[in-house]
């Protein structure tokens, strides 16, 4: 896992990390991985099937063609994928 210094911080950003660190019963350290992971992670993972449901009403399909779909559509477990 990384490491990350940060220098010249601010002693009221300080003070403020700690105080919040403390109020979600956490180390300042604790609270500063999860301030980082928050605001670089997306608010919410688009899943391919609501993904394509959407582009299903979109474009106005029946329930007869999305039976269709439903079908002939590939049912199996997605395996992973090695690039070694």
């Amino acid at each position: 896992m990384a490491s990350i210094t940060v220098r010249n911080v601010p002693d009221e950003v300080h003070r403020a990390i700690r105080v919040r660190a403390a109020q979600h019963g956490r180390s300042a350290e604790a609270e500063i991985r999860e301030i980082l992971e928050s605001a670089v992670k997306p608010q919410g993972r688009i899943r391919l099937g609501s993904l394509l449901a959407e582009i299903g009403r979109k474009a106005k399909l029946t329930d007869n063609e999305f039976t269709i779909f439903e079908s002939v559509r590939d049912k199996a477990p997605a395996r992973a994928v090695s690039f070694e």
